[in-house]
């Protein structure tokens, strides 16, 4: 078993459940790690045997381009495509992280953090 990490990809997304958020949009990280068997891959050099962490920046880009009011959602929707889309994938963690909420107050970022596993 293997992890292969995408750390802090940037961008900027229309996500929020008030008017201004989704009309103006803002700042996200998005952190994904994934669990898979990297064994073959490791002596094959081959591309097709691990998990391309370009696939993995692609879906997150796309999913979070889909404006949704809850960081929960679009969450839940990159893990059921990392699922569906690539076999190897045993486990994904997936952390979204809103930049500068508007929350009234000094705040950094807020975050999600969603785990699941492939389902037998």
């Amino acid at each position: 078993m293997g992890i292969i990490k995408v750390e802090n990809i940037r961008v900027f997304a229309n996500h929020g459940c008030l008017k201004e958020e989704t009309a103006i949009g803002s700042d996200y990280r998005v952190d994904i790690e994934v669990k898979a068997d990297l064994k073959k891959s490791s002596k094959s050099d081959d591309l097709s045997d691990t998990v391309d962490y370009v696939f993995l920046n692609k879906v997150v880009r796309e999913e979070m381009a889909k404006p949704s009011k809850l960081l929960e959602t679009v969450a839940q929707r990159i893990l059921d495509r990392v699922f569906k889309e690539d076999s190897l994938i045993t486990k994904t963690t997936i952390a979204v992280s809103k930049i500068n909420p508007p929350i009234g107050g000094d705040v950094e970022m807020v975050t999600i953090k969603m785990c699941q596993k492939r389902k037998k």
